[in-house]
């Protein structure tokens, strides 16, 4: 089943940026002061190394406030779990896709994504106890001039059997394949833009559509799943967004419950 309960609101501290963040940034503007043309005047110098400068200073603003956004997602997931599955003593809980992320993009509906697995408490501990995916969908306006609001953000947490229900339930609306075909499939392959791959062939095609066509499917009494052009989303009824898992991360998921130890 779907574990939904309403999300905690942390108040969390600054954290530092990372001081390896600076280091790629001051090696940016040492590589571009060294591009600008020796027998350029002076002045001109000087303009060339400003801009480059300010445009570098605007990337590491963006690219801090992402990485600032990232830990405090994983802490407030990790607070999450804490405070809902007390039974779980030990985990290691990691951030799918958050790496490559704008603001502009984060700002909006999106779902953040997290795997969680269990391991025995010994010394140098392997990761090879249950698995989970822990699933974060945010509103319009949980990002704002005052920060992060994450009372905007809903949780479900998903073990192994949940992902193969949904899954099944995907690429049916997608494919149009029997349930049972299906879910023999998936577990030995991986779901891809065009259908479901094991072995490098494509077992299940999907449907292809135009970019103004969707296929819809009631999966619960939380959500519908929609597929269009390839892609999966899916609808929350109680905040009725409309929200996509981008496919490198469906594919990471996957991996991850079926694929991996």
């Amino acid at each position: 089943m779907l574990s939904h309960i309403p999300p905690i609101s942390p108040k969390t501290p600054y954290t530092p940026w990372p001081i390896h963040k600076f280091k790629v940034i001051a090696l940016m503007a040492i590589f571009i002061w060294l591009l600008v043309p020796k027998q350029a005047k002076a002045q001109n110098d000087g303009a060339a190394i400003a801009g480059a400068v300010g445009a570098l200073a605007a990337i590491g603003t963006g690219v801090a406030a992402v990485e600032q956004m990232k830990e405090r997602a994983e802490l407030t997931a990790t607070q999450w779990v804490l405070s809902n599955y007390p039974q779980m003593t030990s985990f290691s809980l990691k951030t799918v896709d958050f790496e490559g992320k704008k603001l502009k993009d984060m700002s909006s509906a999106s779902v953040i994504t997290f795997k969680i697995q269990e391991f025995e408490p010994v010394d140098k501990p392997v990761l090879n106890g249950k698995k989970y995916v822990l699933l974060g969908f945010t509103s319009h306006g949980w990002i704002n001039e005052y920060g992060i609001d994450f009372s905007k953000v809903k949780w479900f947490m998903l073990d192994k059997s949940e992902w193969t229900k949904m899954m099944v339930s995907y690429v049916k609306v997608a494919s149009g394949s029997d349930p049972a075909k299906i879910e023999e499939v998936i577990v030995k392959g991986n779901i891809v833009n065009r259908g479901v791959k094991v072995k490098g062939k494509n077992t299940i095609p999907f449907f292809k559509l135009e970019g103004d066509m969707y296929l819809v499917t009631d999966y619960s009494d939380e959500m519908k799943f929609v597929y269009n052009e390839r892609s999966l989303g899916i609808f929350l009824k109680d905040t009725r967004d409309l929200v996509q898992i981008k496919r490198g991360s469906l594919i990471e998921l996957h991996e991850f419950f079926f694929h991996e130890n």
